[in-house]
């Protein structure tokens, strides 16, 4: 699995934390991370919670990330912006319970983390901990044990219900402000890390576009 990080300004100076112990618990299941930044809070290209929707959203429906790490202060906000586009299921996930029943209940491809909020003492730990509840033991088989069938049938009925009321991801960008869509793809390294991943022609046409 390719897991990408992203980081919106205000928590920016954490990427290097939230990377090392994504990494940590990561790598050793075979899963490789792409670090999308922000890099630290003076970088060039800010990001803000919104933007990060966008990046996500892109990335996810690309094909050039199968999961998105992202958050902002309390991780609401990021949340509710990545959710906002199709072919994303978005959990806002603060600890360990809340990564495992995300994963198997609502069987989602993207989290958003408060990176404030709560994140004291031991929040590396907490990191580590909710990274490998996330991605150790599988997706989508459903729980507690009992709740697996109906569970399973009822993400199958929200897939199907999204993908009548979302719009194609490209259509709904292009009506977007194109500044607000452009600075959410300015990152140092995104040109390098996305074309070499992308799987969606016309989503790479329009993000070439917009460069």
């Amino acid at each position: 699995m390719k897991i990408a990080l992203i980081n919106e300004n205000s928590q920016a100076a954490k990427n290097g934390i939230i990377l090392a112990a994504l990494k940590k618990v990561v790598e050793p299941m075979g899963h490789t991370v792409d670090n999308y930044g922000m890099y630290a809070a003076d970088d060039k290209a800010q990001l803000t919670y919104v933007q990060c929707g966008i990046l996500g959203a892109i990335l996810l429906n690309s094909g050039a990330a199968d999961f998105v790490i992202t958050g902002c202060g309390t991780g609401e906000g990021a949340m509710l912006a990545m959710n906002s586009f199709p072919g994303v299921i978005c959990g806002h996930v603060e600890d360990p319970v809340d990564a495992y029943t995300f994963a198997h209940v609502n069987d989602g491809n993207a989290v958003a983390m408060p990176f404030a909020k709560g994140f004291g003492w031991g929040g590396e730990l907490n990191l580590e901990y909710v990274f490998e509840k996330l991605f150790g033991f599988g997706h989508g088989q459903g729980y507690p044990p009992e709740r697996v069938e109906p569970e399973m049938r009822n993400k199958r009925i929200l897939d199907e219900v999204r993908a009548k009321t979302l719009r194609p991801l490209v259509d709904g960008l292009k009506e977007i402000d194109q500044e607000l869509v452009r600075g959410a793809v300015a990152g140092e390294q995104f040109q390098k890390l996305f074309f070499a991943n992308c799987k969606d022609e016309k989503i790479a046409e329009f993000v070439k576009g917009l460069l």
